[in-house]
C-alpha cells in the first residue's frame, strides 16, 4: 500500500512539468481516478489506474486537485485525475421560468453553472432525484431538462 500524506504540486507547476512528461513517455505516470465530489477528503483508501493500492491522509490545510502530484521520484508518478462529470441541462422556456428553476437550484443546494440561458446541474447521485423536484416545470413545458454524461468537465 502507498501512504501519501501531503501533496507534491501540480503537473502544471515548471519544476514538476518536464519530469512527469518524461515519465508519461515511458508509460511510468499512474493515476488516481476521482470523482470531483471526493477531491474535499482528506482521509480515504482507494486504487490507482494500474491497480496500486493508496491511502490518502492529509492534513487539514491541503485538498486534492486534479492535476496534483502525489508521488514522484525517478521511474514513477502517481497523478490525481477529475472523472468527467454528469450534467443536467435546464434549459428554462422564458425569464419566469429561469427565476423558478434557479430558486430551485438554490433552494436544493445543488452544485451548478451556467451556460448561455442553461442552467447546469451537476449529477451527484440518482438522476430521478433531480427531475422529480421539478417535475411540474418540466412537464408543464417550462423547462427542458437533457442529461450529459462526461460533459462540461473543468
Amino acid at each position: 500500500m502507498l501512504k501519501i500524506d501531503h501533496i507534491i504540486g501540480s503537473v502544471s507547476d515548471a519544476a514538476l512539468h518536464d519530469r512527469i512528461h518524461d515519465l508519461e513517455h515511458a508509460h511510468a505516470v499512474d493515476f488516481l481516478l476521482l470523482p470531483r465530489q471526493d477531491l474535499s477528503r482528506r482521509r480515504f483508501r482507494s486504487s490507482s489506474e494500474k491497480g496500486c493500492d493508496i491511502a490518502i491522509s492529509l492534513a487539514r490545510d491541503e485538498q486534492l486537485f486534479d492535476g496534483a502530484v502525489l508521488m514522484l521520484d525517478q521511474h514513477n508518478a502517481l497523478v490525481v485525475k477529475v472523472e468527467a462529470e454528469d450534467w443536467l441541462r435546464l434549459t428554462p422556456r422564458d425569464q419566469s421560468s429561469a427565476l423558478q428553476v434557479g430558486f430551485h437550484a438554490g433552494n436544493l443546494h445543488w452544485r451548478v453553472r451556467f451556460d448561455g440561458d442553461d442552467l447546469l446541474v451537476a449529477v451527484e447521485r440518482e438522476l430521478q432525484s433531480y427531475t422529480d423536484r421539478i417535475d411540474t416545470l418540466i412537464k408543464d413545458g417550462s423547462v427542458k431538462a437533457q442529461f450529459e454524461r462526461g460533459a462540461v468537465n473543468g
